[in-house]
């Protein structure tokens, strides 16, 4: 590793902008390295759980390459943060163990300044971040999640299935009670039209169901209400076959569709499911709140990191490995204990996206207080 090289009175001469450039560029090859041991090791393991499914169902060289490009965007993006985080503490900690860090700071440049190119690299790192989740990794997450639940977890329940509630326009409304996206069938459907606050027509029916080889609706024990002129009409029908102009599945999208989304169409698909009153509101607010807290955590991990590498201990680099380790496993903890609260109750999504980096930051003010004595 390059060395500053003291004076001979024993003090460090530094050039602030060599110190600047010496540090971005330790921190983006490290983290580039980092990326670069994990990733092909995580596609090797995956590839070793999935080889028989490949197998079975004959997926082509050319298919299995795609799947894994699309594995390596969003397993990356989903891991940065802890990728980031122990780079940081990787190189620091090299630093730190050839006295670097003690000849530039003897040298007369303070901590807070010290830590200027650690903020720069983590805001090229966050932008980089940000940008992926925004606009690449979604494409990559809807080819991903499309190739898992086609061939890997066929069976995992990937849909909402019970209460389902949609509206399709101004004026209609659909409720099933339940869904089989297997075999195409809802349960207890019911749609609504109104025309301002007044009831036009309601159908029912014991179920819905999509028949592939006539391509229609096929609707049992069907019953219609409908009012014209303040007179009511009704209508039963053992079985009606007919044609909606909607896809059962469509009613029914997949949980994951958030996350398949960009930036504009992610905002445009949470006002459309908020009006339609989703049960899945919780969740896409969760995906679009973690898509501003994911980047930001560039920067509390990278001064968190510093803090607890820039100085010797008795134990040496491999001290400093460790807790980077578990901070960055109580990291993954605290963000997956919030988003499964939100999943599994009404807690509020931007609290469950934003309060690991909370207490994350409060941590890193500590330990910067801590690491300038």
């Amino acid at each position: 590793m390059e060395k500053y090289h003291g004076a001979p009175n024993g003090q460090a001469i530094v050039s602030m902008k060599l110190l600047d450039r010496y540090i971005i560029r330790k921190y983006l090859s490290t983290f580039v390295v980092m990326l670069g041991m994990f990733i092909p090791i995580s596609v090797l393991v995956d590839l070793s759980q999935k080889i028989d499914k490949f197998k079975q169902y004959e997926l082509t060289q050319s298919e299995i390459l795609s799947h894994y490009y699309d594995f390596v965007w969003v397993f990356g993006y989903m891991l940065f943060p802890i990728f980031l985080f122990l780079s940081v503490i990787w190189f620091t900690s090299k630093l730190a163990s050839n006295t670097e860090v003690i000849a530039i700071l003897s040298s007369g440049v303070s901590f807070y300044r010290y830590l200027r190119p650690f903020v720069i690299a983590a805001t090229f790192i966050a932008l980089l971040a940000f940008g992926a989740s925004m606009f690449w990794v979604p494409n990559a997450s809807e080819r991903y999640n499309d190739f898992e639940y086609t061939y890997i977890n066929k069976n995992q329940k990937v849909r909402l299935t019970e209460n389902i509630y949609k509206q399709l326009s101004e004026n209609d409304f659909v409720y099933m009670s339940n869904y089989n996206a297997n075999r195409k069938i809802g349960y207890n459907f019911t749609w609504e039209h109104f025309e301002g606050d007044e009831l036009q027509y309601k159908i029912k029916a014991q179920n819905i169901r999509w028949v592939e080889k006539d391509s229609l609706h096929r609707l049992t024990k069907y019953f219609q209400r409908s009012i014209l002129n303040d007179e009511e009409f009704i209508r039963n029908e053992s079985r009606l076959d007919t044609l909606f102009n909607f896809d059962l599945d469509e009613l029914v999208p997949v949980t994951y569709k958030a996350q398949t989304l960009n930036f504009f169409e992610l905002n445009d698909y949470i006002k459309v499911e908020r009006e339609n009153g989703s049960p899945l509101i919780n969740h896409h607010l969760l995906v679009r709140h973690k898509r501003w807290a994911i980047p930001i955590s560039a920067f509390i991990l990278t001064l968190i990191a510093v803090a607890v590498a820039s100085f010797k201990k008795r134990g040496g680099m491999g001290v400093n490995l460790a807790m980077g380790i578990i901070l960055a496993f109580l990291y993954i903890f605290f963000d997956k204990i919030f988003e499964v609260m939100v999943e599994k109750s009404n807690f509020t999504p931007w609290i469950a996206a934003w309060t690991p980096n909370t207490l994350f930051a409060i941590l890193s003010i500590y330990l910067l207080r801590y690491a300038k004595k």
